[in-house]
């Protein structure tokens, strides 16, 4: 008989597992219970972590990115930006990133061949492919003769960094774009350079390039092939946000069908009934599954943290909020929870309160626990800002 696991017992496991139960030790501990933090959004990364850790301030975050280098951002499931623990960062590559950076790849040529004035190609009579990898070695000379460097340093090294590709150029609003930050995210996927140092405040997402074996040795030495880094990340994502049904896992990492089948092949994985719909969980959780609680925890989550980006169905623990918390795009903004679901929405206002709506009568009790995290987390950000990278209805409206 196929067993099953109720909507509540999921969400005992979610807040166990996410760490939203009891802290974690340190910010690359916390990373590790969530595979990586998403990193679109740089506020995100230092949110996540002090929603797990309790953590001192942002420069404890900053230390485990740029001192201990435990974590390091990157390009990973979903073409998304991740700070992933730096010995999963291997894994992470060889079962995503590597894809993405092919993709990249042909998209750059393509822009290249179309992007000069009239739809010309940008780059003359050059064969575009052989161009775009002589560029960029040029711009690895260049890194490598500096250890670090920003875009604009690279750009003035290697003056094809500055080369314009024209959008639209036939229309009013039609505008030119050199291809740096294209060149340098194609690089840093296909894992040969790796972005540092943040230049700026907490927020910003300006960063100095290191090179790959300076910053991170061992990303390709330690690289195991592509379907048994797939079947490491799938066995992670089972274990951190399962049990759930099979799409997910493909939505979540981005993968084809054929990719998911292969990653699941081997994994000791059993069929689970989630409230009449099929998941897969790991064999070896599913009791530890079922004899969960959900405690009576609160939490409050920043826009884009990787709990309610885990699953594409997210009904369990969402509920009928949706078109409040998310964007129209799908980015979720900041969250309030109560026992492993979400209860409302947060925001901080120019004053710095931070300030919370609940979308549902939770009670005194869980109404205080939600109030006590708005008041610890106001404390935590001090005078420091936050805006969402992505607005969402609810956190537009109580922010203001």
């Amino acid at each position: 008989m196929t067993p099953a696991i109720t909507a509540g017992q999921r969400r005992a496991w979610l807040t166990r597992r996410h760490r939203l139960d009891e802290p974690a030790g340190s910010v690359a501990e916390a990373a590790d219970a969530m595979i990586a933090l998403h990193a679109t959004d740089p506020t995100t990364v230092y949110l996540s972590a002090w929603a797990r850790t309790r953590c001192g301030g942002p420069a404890d975050v900053d230390q485990a990115l740029y001192t201990e280098r435990g974590i390091v951002r990157m390009l990973g499931m979903r073409r998304t930006m991740f700070a992933v623990p730096a010995p999963l960062a291997p894994i992470v590559q060889r079962a995503c990133t590597d894809d993405v950076a092919r993709r990249l790849r042909r998209t750059l040529e393509g822009q290249l061949a179309k992007g000069g004035p009239g739809g010309t190609s940008a780059v003359g009579e050059a064969d575009v492919a052989a161009w775009l990898r002589d560029a960029g070695e040029g711009t690895l000379r260049a890194l490598a003769a500096r250890g670090s460097a920003s875009g604009a340093e690279l750009a003035a090294d290697e003056p094809r960094l500055r080369t314009l590709l024209v959008y639209e150029g036939d229309k009013a609003y039609g505008r030119s774009e050199n291809i740096t930050s294209r060149l340098l995210m194609l690089l840093s996927a296909e894992g040969r350079i790796v972005r540092g140092h943040r230049r700026g405040g907490w927020s910003s997402g300006q960063f100095e390039w290191f090179p790959v074996e300076t910053w991170l040795p061992g990303l390709h030495s330690a690289a195991p092939d592509a379907t048994a880094a797939r079947t490491e990340l799938a066995r992670r994502w089972l274990h951190s946000f399962g049990p759930a049904p099979v799409a997910d896992l493909q939505w979540w990492a981005g993968w084809t069908a054929g990719q998911v089948k292969a990653a699941l092949a081997t994994l000791p994985v059993a069929e689970v009934d989630l409230d009449g719909q099929p998941g897969l969980a790991l064999a070896s959780d599913i009791e530890l599954m079922r004899a969960s609680a959900a405690p009576p925890r609160a939490a409050l989550l920043p826009g884009l943290d990787p709990t309610p980006m885990g699953w594409q169905s997210r009904e369990w623990f969402l509920g009928p909020h949706g078109p409040a918390l998310f964007d129209r795009t799908g980015n979720v903004g900041p969250t309030a929870w109560w026992e492993g679901r979400v209860v409302g929405g947060w925001a901080q206002r120019a004053s710095g309160e931070v300030v919370v709506r609940f979308l549902e009568d939770v009670g005194s009790d869980a109404a205080n626990a939600v109030q006590a995290e708005a008041s610890l987390l106001e404390s935590w950000l001090g005078e420091l800002r936050v805006t969402p990278r992505f607005r969402t209805p609810l956190e537009r409206e109580i922010s203001a």
